[in-house]
């Protein structure tokens, strides 16, 4: 019988440490994967990633087809929004009360260079470059352009929303790109 014990417990204590060694990762990390392009094309990037970029795009595209009424209906009921040289603007009623051009006057365009998903899997943010294309009084173009980063948050009835969107204008694209 004492013979059986020590078996058991030795059993046991092989399985415990078998059990611990399965929960580590036994690769040392590699290099980290680039964030940029698509799954197709990348595959270091993780779906995670693909779909905050996903997101992104359906949120770029309802805004260049449906302007500011599209823009302001991607914000949480709590959204913020922080532009270059303004006071924060709290609230999807008043962010969407200020988003009131329309595709013919003002053409909102962004790309997504990064983004980065909690671990929960429920928030994410990305961040680019921006560019505005509209007229002056006289009707010349007036281009402005910029670096932003939005703030993703999964709602709790399941659909995404845009909680914070910051941006600041800044130098040309092509300056600040990460390479």
């Amino acid at each position: 019988m004492r013979s059986l014990v020590k078996t058991v417990v030795l059993l046991s204590s092989l399985l415990a440490t078998v059990a611990t060694a399965q929960t580590l990762d036994p690769l040392p990390p590699g290099p980290a994967a680039n964030q940029n392009g698509n799954a197709l094309t990348n595959p270091g990037m993780s779906p995670e990633i693909e779909f905050l970029y996903q997101l992104e795009a359906k949120f770029a595209a309802d805004t260049a087809k449906g302007g500011g009424k599209a823009f302001g209906a991607w914000f949480a009921a709590d959204a913020v929004t922080l532009e270059n040289g303004g006071a924060p603007v709290v609230g999807h009623d008043a962010i969407a009360a200020r988003a009131t051009w329309t595709p013919e006057t003002y053409q909102l365009m962004w790309t997504p260079e990064g983004a980065r998903m909690s671990a929960a899997g429920d928030m994410g943010f990305t961040w680019g470059h921006y560019e505005g294309d509209s007229k002056d009084a006289q009707g010349n173009p007036v281009k402005e352009t910029g670096r932003y980063m939005t703030v993703w948050k999964k709602q709790p009835d399941g659909s995404w929303k845009v909680v914070m969107d910051a941006s600041n204008q800044g130098p040309p694209e092509d300056c600040c790109r990460l390479k």
